[in-house]
């Protein structure tokens, strides 16, 4: 029994041995290298596997899986148009309505219309900035009319006094902006005023109505003394898709403006819109750069417009500064902004009685599109809040 079990643990002993004889030699065995890829086998892999995929980022805080922010093309903005944005004015002017539709009308109604209430009607123009001489020349012709008609109805004395506040803004004048293209040459409108009127942010918003009307702008920043205003006006240009033509900081004015016309006729827009500075170290400093942008500019051919912004809330003081830039440049327009509730509607009538230039578009309010041609039917029917005419009643 015992040579038995002997002989059955020397037979186990021998299939052990020979069986791990044959597993160790093909663990030891080197893996066959890979035989050599075709051209043809790349391109037929990667036209299986398509586009290569970016895989996403992963927030190493987290460990969570983070996909790269979408490249979004700039918007360019479709300003509205132009039409009927004058019709803002209505709730725009609340507080001058207070002094022409509700203090002046309720003069006018009393029984009795003696040499006091004439002089409180006369008060209440002047303190509407309306101006001595135009509020003399307006209450004399109300004086008389009244006298001849005899009129006493609300609606009749709306009608005389709607039509005297028109006719003292000359309805007559060219309000029209001089921007179309003559002969394959954009037109050049140089915006100019004093710092702090909203210069620059104005000229962005006439590039936005110029657009709206259907042209094609491009903007000259010729303010290279104020710090950041050639990055303003890209900004407001680079919103409807005009190019800006900017130099160094404390770049010669005149020669910005040059290259921006320049540019303007090489890509054929319809008109170069010039910011230009407003403040220098004196006064002289600044009226003579002014003479100089316009010299220069004059070399490639004429200044079709030329604006002057002037800030509303200024009133009568404001007239000064604008007098001094109408003897260096030829102002054909005034552009009045911040005219909106703070601000006392009759400076529209001081501002063209005084200089002789016509009023073309108003500031509404901050918005980029509070600027609106002006119109002065419109503006009596704002101030009044009745429906003015521009005719005689």
């Amino acid at each position: 029994m015992a040579e038995y079990l002997v002989l059955a643990l020397v037979l186990l002993g021998v299939l052990i041995a020979g069986t791990v004889g044959l597993v160790v030699p093909r663990l030891r065995r080197r893996p066959e290298p890979p035989l050599p890829r075709t051209e043809v086998d790349t391109r037929a892999e990667e036209d299986l596997a398509g586009p290569p995929v970016e895989a996403p980022e992963s927030d190493l805080s987290t460990g969570v899986l983070v996909e790269p922010p979408p490249v979004l093309e700039p918007q360019v903005e479709v300003p509205e148009p132009t039409a009927g944005r004058l019709v803002r004015l209505r709730s725009r002017l609340s507080r001058s309505q207070n002094v022409f539709g509700k203090g002046l009308l309720g003069l006018l109604a009393r029984d009795h219309l003696d040499e006091d209430v004439w002089e409180e009607i006369e008060d209440s123009l002047i303190t509407a900035d309306v101006g001595v001489d135009a509020t003399r020349d307006i209450v004399d012709r109300l004086r008389e009319r009244t006298r001849v008609l005899g009129t006493r109805s609300a609606s009749e004395l709306r009608a005389l006094l709607a039509a005297e506040l028109v006719n003292a803004l000359d309805p007559s004048l060219d309000r029209s902006l001089r921007t179309a293209p003559k002969e394959g040459v954009p037109a050049v409108v140089l915006v100019v005023g004093v710092n702090g009127a909203g210069k620059t942010t104005t000229c962005g918003k006439i590039a936005r109505v110029l657009v709206a009307d259907g042209r094609s702008v491009l903007l000259g920043a010729a303010d290279t003394f104020r710090a950041a205003a050639a990055d303003q006006l890209e900004t407001w240009g680079s919103r409807v898709g005009a190019e800006t033509v900017r130099g160094p900081e404390a770049a010669d004015p005149a020669s910005v403006a040059f290259d921006a016309v320049k540019r303007g006729i090489d890509t054929g827009v319809d008109t170069v819109l010039i910011d230009t500075a407003g403040r220098l170290q004196n006064k002289v400093g600044l009226m003579d750069e002014l003479g100089k942008v316009k010299r220069v500019v004059e070399k490639q051919g004429p200044i079709d417009e030329t604006l002057l912004i002037l800030d509303a809330t200024t009133g009568q003081n404001g007239l000064e500064q604008a007098r001094v830039f109408t003897e260096v440049v030829n102002v054909t327009g005034v552009v009045l902004t911040k005219l909106d509730g703070t601000a006392k509607g009759g400076i529209v009538i001081a501002v063209q009685r005084k200089l002789g230039i016509p009023v073309k578009l108003v500031g509404l309010g901050e918005g980029k599109d509070d600027l609106a041609p002006f119109d002065p039917a419109q503006f009596v029917d704002a101030l009044l809040g009745t429906e003015a005419t521009g005719r005689d009643a």
